[in-house]
C-alpha cells in the first residue's frame, strides 16, 4: 500500500535570517565646518542657472531708471526756468515784440511740446519691469544667513526646543499685532519689498566654482588625515607620506555626541569621542559624517571581536 508522501514529508525549516555583513575596517574622518555650507552652493547655482536662463540683469529696468533720472533733471530745470524773476520775463517779452513773435505763437509751441512729453512720460511708464533678478538675490541672501547662523553657533536638543518655543511666541505675537493694526503689515511688507537686492549670473557662478575649488582641496587634504578602526587595532593616518600610528583595539571605547540638531540633519554628522587602551589623552573627531551607520559598524565589528576573545578562552 503506498503511503502519502504529503503525510511522510518533513516540514521545511524556517528561513534563518542572514546576518549582516561584518565590515573589514571602517574610516572616520573629520571634516571642517565649511561643508555645511553646501546649501548656499546649491542655492547659488540655481540662481546663476535661473539668471542665465532668463537672460541675465534686465537692460529695460536699466533703461527706466536713466529715464526717470532724465524726467527728474528736466522736471528741476523747468521749476527754476519758472521760478525766475517776473522782469526778466517783461524782458523776454519785450525782446519776442520786437523780433516780430507773439505770445500766441509761444503758447502753441508749448502746448504742441507738451504731447510729446506726455507721450514720453507714457512710454517709460509703458515698460515692464522684471523683479526675478531681485528674488534670486533674495533666496541666496536668505538661505546664506541661516547657513552663516548653522554654523557659527551650537543648537543641541535643549537650546533648539528652547528656539522653536521663542520663534512660536514671536509669530503669536506678530499675529496679534497686526491684526489689531490692519494697516501695519502692508506697509511693513511694502519696507521689505522697497530694499531691492541685485547680483548677476557671473557672482553666482563665481561664488560656486570658488566653494568647489575648496570643496576639492578639503577632499584631498583628508586624504592625508584620516583614522582607520579594524578589527584588532585603531590607525591613524597622516602625513604627506602617510605617516601611521598604532592603538590597541579590543579594550576601545567609543562615545558618541549629537552637539548641533542642524548639522546632524544636513549631514548627519556628529562627534566621536575614542579612548584607546594605551592613550591617556581621548582621541576627539569632529564633524564625523554619517555618525549614525559608522557606529554601528563600529560596535558590530568589536563585538563580534569580543565573542571571538571569549570562545578561546573557553
Amino acid at each position: 500500500m503506498s503511503q502519502d508522501p504529503s503525510v511522510s514529508a518533513t516540514p521545511s525549516p524556517p528561513p534563518v535570517a542572514s546576518a549582516p555583513e561584518m565590515p573589514d575596517h571602517v574610516y572616520l574622518v573629520s571634516y571642517p565646518k565649511i561643508v555645511f555650507l553646501y546649501p548656499t552652493v546649491l542655492t547659488a547655482l540655481f540662481c546663476s542657472i535661473v539668471m542665465w536662463a532668463k537672460g541675465d540683469i534686465p537692460t529695460n529696468e536699466i533703461v527706466a531708471q536713466q529715464s526717470r533720472n532724465a524726467q527728474i533733471v528736466m522736471k528741476a530745470a523747468v521749476q527754476t526756468a519758472n521760478e525766475a524773476p517776473s522782469s526778466a520775463a517783461s524782458a523776454d517779452e519785450d525782446a519776442a515784440g520786437s523780433m516780430g513773435v507773439t505770445p500766441a505763437v509761444d503758447a502753441v509751441a508749448a502746448s504742441e511740446s507738451a504731447p510729446a512729453a506726455d507721450g514720453a512720460d507714457s512710454d517709460v511708464v509703458s515698460v515692464k519691469i522684471h523683479s526675478y533678478h531681485h528674488v534670486c538675490a533674495r533666496i541666496f541672501l536668505i538661505v546664506f544667513a541661516l547657513n552663516m547662523v548653522v554654523i557659527s553657533f551650537d543648537f543641541p536638543r535643549t537650546t533648539s526646543l528652547t528656539w522653536f518655543f521663542a520663534i512660536t511666541a514671536i509669530v503669536i505675537g506678530l499675529w496679534f499685532l497686526f491684526s489689531q493694526n490692519p494697516g501695519l503689515a502692508p506697509k511693513l511688507v511694502q519696507g521689505l519689498l522697497a530694499i531691492k537686492p541685485w547680483a548677476n549670473a557671473s557672482f553666482y557662478m563665481i561664488y560656486t566654482m570658488i566653494m568647489l575649488f575648496l570643496y576639492m582641496w578639503v577632499m584631498i587634504s583628508r586624504r592625508f588625515d584620516y583614522w582607520e578602526v579594524k578589527g584588532n587595532e585603531l590607525l591613524h593616518h597622516h602625513g604627506f607620506l602617510s605617516n601611521l600610528e598604532r592603538f590597541s583595539a579590543p579594550n576601545l571605547r567609543i562615545d558618541k555626541e549629537i552637539n548641533d540638531l542642524f548639522e546632524y540633519m544636513l549631514l548627519r554628522s556628529g562627534r566621536l569621542i575614542i579612548h584607546a587602551s594605551n592613550e591617556r589623552r581621548a582621541i576627539v573627531l569632529e564633524n564625523v559624517l554619517f555618525i549614525n551607520g559608522k557606529e554601528d559598524r563600529i560596535t558590530r565589528m568589536l563585538g563580534a571581536l569580543q565573542v571571538r576573545v571569549r570562545t578561546d578562552k573557553e
